[in-house]
């Protein structure tokens, strides 16, 4: 699969691209089957909410289950990815991101970068964010909100936010949040179960508290220019992995027939 021209030049104006309806429903089943075995276990890489112990957030997928470990492989994904950001990308983390209905919990505003600079020691924010939604994503079940445009302020300056949440996150201060504002639109990445989302790493984006009674997860690939890779290893593997063999699009049979 290949973006149009048209398409690029959107990405690259607003620094985001939604793609509806990207998976079939068939897709969508099979990916949600492995994403209940994962959550199911007991391990390190399922971190929980704060509050309620729900999953939050279930990483290193790709390790754990033969599906996330085709997903990652996948043209629709891998193809774009390559368009934008270079041939040779590594897989740099893959994850579920939840907001349990009624129980999931905010994600502060923040650019990707940071922490990938912070954490991992990532030089320069050339990574990407490839998302599945695994559900219908709506106003009300906790959606990702973007700043649209905000990629073309660079990086910013951020702060290490361990109290929020579970998942300790370097935040973009409110100052320049407002500052952001008086220039970009905000909008939210909305649509139904089977949409892709891509976004890169200095979009400024988060998402707030799921209040409705719908659950709402997505599917997460970063992938990196192998020449910009991490320089530390402070964090374990499934934040960020080691292992820099450029990612190959595997063919499938729909999109050997040209979907």
């Amino acid at each position: 699969m290949k973006l149009s021209p048209q398409l690029l030049k959107e990405y690259q104006d607003n620094g985001f691209l939604i793609l509806p309806e990207l998976f079939s429903a068939e897709e969508i089943a099979s990916i949600r089957a492995a994403m209940e075995r994962v959550f199911g276990e007991e391990d390190e890489a399922n971190i929980r909410e704060k509050k309620s112990g729900v999953v939050r957030t279930a990483m290193g997928l790709h390790l754990r289950d033969a599906l996330f470990k085709r997903l990652v492989r996948h043209p629709r994904l891998v193809e774009p990815a390559r368009q934008i950001a270079g041939d040779d990308l590594y897989v740099q983390q893959v994850k579920i991101n939840v907001k349990a209905a009624f129980e999931g919990e905010q994600w502060q505003w923040h650019q990707d970068f940071s922490t990938h600079h912070n954490d991992d020691g990532v030089p320069e924010p050339l990574a990407l964010n490839l998302h599945i939604f695994l559900d219908d994503v709506n106003e009300f079940n906790g959606p990702l909100y973007f700043f649209k445009g905000s990629q073309k302020f660079g990086s910013v300056a951020t702060l290490h936010d361990t109290e929020t949440t579970s998942y300790a996150l370097w935040v973009v201060e409110p100052d320049k949040v407002k500052e952001v504002s008086e220039s970009c639109e905000l909008v939210s990445a909305t649509g139904k179960a089977g949409t892709a989302l891509i976004f890169g790493d200095c979009l400024i984006h988060g998402s707030p508290p799921n209040m409705s009674p719908w659950n709402r997860a997505i599917f997460s690939l970063i992938l990196n220019p192998v020449d910009n890779a991490y320089t530390s290893e402070s964090r374990k593997d499934h934040h960020h992995h080691r292992d820099l063999t450029p990612v190959q699009a595997a063919v499938t049979q729909d999109d050997a027939k040209g979907r």
